[in-house]
């Protein structure tokens, strides 16, 4: 825990405040995005693994 010698000044609270805000605003952006890509990017890994898969099967039966 970090302890002051001195309490902060209204002008760096606010500034603490308005840094805050947008780091967590810009983490929310990031998972928005992240979920709302993430059934295109799901079909993408299961066409890959169906591509796989079936020259695997084709290779050891034939």
């Amino acid at each position: 825990m970090v302890l002051w010698s001195y309490p902060p000044t209204p002008r760096q609270l606010a500034v603490t405040v308005c840094f805050f805000v947008t780091g967590a605003s810009l983490f929310a952006v990031g998972v928005h995005l992240s979920f709302a890509n993430i059934g295109p990017q799901q079909a993408r890994a299961k066409a890959r693994s169906d591509v796989i898969k079936d020259r695997l099967r084709k290779m050891l039966d034939g």
